[in-house]
């Protein structure tokens, strides 16, 4: 019995002297809080510098308060408190505890006066308290924090973090932040090399930022090592930017790809100029606008199959479209390009104004599938999903095509129509159906490109007018009903596209494509891939 009094009374002792530490160590914090209130803004730095030396959580409410504008000192004794809002007066809030601490007038308060300066200090502070959090998410963010700001007096924390980061992609940032921060730091020249030549191999323009910044006072010895970890650095942005080039450029092609890809077989096997071939485009987004809307409405757990159903709809409804186009107009204008032209523009501005009507003038919403949101890294380039899948997309309609043309009843009809009618027609081809199938095949893949589309450009009634222009240019530019020269022709615009608008904008860019296409047909008429037959050549 005795001995268990013995153990009752030490722990006793010990609950007592741990709730007296507590309090004491809440006093030391509160009156690091205060002083906030006291300082002028060009010692803030400091006193957010003690505030985060502590390491206590509770200082990281504090802080986002500071940064916000929220904190407030009170005139009489220059106490820091959050406050509230409570009729006339303010309700007080101890910044520590959270915990109420009575009313005081309006006029009894003052805000605690911050500047950019100040913000910056706070999210440094924060970035450093956070180094340490369980979370790798939260470690990441900090560990970004820290490399968007560098400062010398969180070096120690960084080195603490990094040497007991398991996570790879946080280490790497923690790398980067360590170095930014020795720039700044009164450490040697030997290690600033080192962190100079580690800003120079991988970090892009984060580094570049920081060592431009840091040339300007940098010690002599230390300048030439940074003026040419910039040019390095300089001359690695150049290559990404070029491929960062390109891979805008295969995006634009994809799209091109998509929009050209259902023109090339109708221009190739019809001789149809079909200048109502933007508008399947159009209906195919606002397809997919309807069932995003019914999903919306009445199944909105299915929306990230939004696009899965609204494919095959916007396929049906196109080629529907297509199909009545080709049987009540175009069939009684075949071996007349003008008139046929001329009829399409009509109709194209009948489905223009149809749908204007019915949907109003306005752009309309149709939403990313959660997994086509947000982007990634690939080295220096930045990949955003929904081009990425667009791309994917493209290139399997373009393989299904190919498999129809080449493997199918129907795609070998198509493909002898193309190369020589008149013979088609003697060897028992019904090819005036033909003529049909192959127009409404090629208003439903406009129809599904307008999906794809849907979900990187505005839907308007004027949405295929901005790729009926391009679509033709990329035919004509491949070769008339050949599928691979609309692959190729596609991407290859696109690219050239866009490595001609950073030099020359974005219209100027276009004219120069068109004068270069003249151009090449000039020197091959029939493109870059001829089809070959009879009466293609005769």
């Amino acid at each position: 019995m005795y001995r268990f009094l013995q153990i009752l009374l030490v722990a006793l002792c010990l609950l007592i002297s741990t709730h007296v530490v507590g309090l004491r160590a809440a006093d030391d914090l509160g009156a690091l809080v205060d002083q906030l209130g006291a300082a002028k803004l060009a010692d803030m730095d400091e006193r957010i510098s003690a505030l985060a030396r502590t390491g206590d959580a509770k200082v990281v409410p504090v802080l986002e308060a500071l940064g916000e504008g929220e904190l407030y000192q009170r005139k009489s004794d220059g106490k820091v408190f959050l406050v509230k809002s409570s009729g006339a007066n303010l309700l007080l809030v101890d910044p520590v505890t959270g915990a109420e601490a009575g009313e005081a007038p309006k006029a009894a308060m003052q805000k605690v006066k911050v500047n950019n300066a100040v913000r910056r200090a706070v999210r440094s502070a924060l970035g450093g308290l956070t180094l340490f959090s369980d979370d790798a998410g939260a470690r990441l963010k900090a560990a970004q924090s820290m490399l968007q700001s560098p400062n010398a007096e969180a070096l120690g924390a960084i080195e603490t973090a990094l040497a007991a980061e398991k996570d790879e992609a946080v280490r790497k940032v923690l790398d980067e932040a360590r170095a930014v921060s020795l720039l700044v730091s009164d450490r040697t020249g030997d290690e600033k090399r080192q962190a100079i030549t580690l800003l120079a191999d991988g970090s892009g323009r984060s580094g570049l930022a920081v060592l431009t910044s840091a040339l300007a006072t940098a010690d002599a010895t230390l300048k030439p090592d940074i003026e040419a970890a910039i040019a390095r650095i300089e001359q690695t942005q150049a290559l990404w930017n070029a491929g960062q080039n390109v891979w805008y450029g295969l995006s634009l092609g994809s799209v091109l790809l998509l929009a050209a890809i259902g023109l090339a077989i109708t221009f190739g096997v019809m001789g149809i100029i079909n200048m109502a071939h933007g508008e399947m485009v159009m209906l195919g987004a606002y397809t997919t606008f309807l069932v995003q809307e019914v999903i919306r409405n009445s199944y909105p757990g299915l929306f990230d199959w939004s696009l899965a159903i609204a494919l095959p709809l916007a396929f049906l409804v196109t080629g529907a479209v297509g199909l009545a186009i080709e049987r009540g107009v175009i069939r009684f204008l075949y071996g007349r390009p003008l008139e046929t032209l001329l009829a399409t523009w009509g109709i194209s501005l009948v489905l223009q104004q149809a749908v204007r009507s019915i949907f109003g003038p306005t752009n309309r919403e149709v939403g990313n599938p959660s997994w086509m949101a947000g982007a990634f890294d690939l080295g220096g380039l930045t990949i955003t999903w929904n081009r990425l899948w667009i791309i994917i997309f493209a290139l399997t309609v373009f393989a299904a095509l190919l498999f129809l043309l080449k493997k199918t009843p129907m795609g070998l009809r198509m493909r002898a129509v193309t190369q020589n009618r008149r013979m088609a027609s003697s060897m028992g081809i019904r090819t005036p159906w033909v003529d049909a199938l192959t127009f409404a095949l090629g208003s439903g893949i406009a129809g599904m490109a307008g999906v794809a589309l849907s979900q990187i450009d505005n839907v308007s009634p004027n949405l295929g007018q901005g790729y009926i222009i391009d679509s033709f240019m990329v035919v004509v530019f491949g070769g008339v009903g050949n599928l691979w020269g609309t692959l190729v022709g596609a991407f290859s615009l696109g690219i050239l596209n866009k490595f001609l608008e950073p030099y020359a904008g974005a219209v100027l860019g276009k004219i120069l494509v068109l004068v270069l296409i003249i151009l090449f047909i000039q020197k091959k008429p029939r493109g870059l891939f001829a089809l070959k037959g009879r009466a293609v050549e005769a």
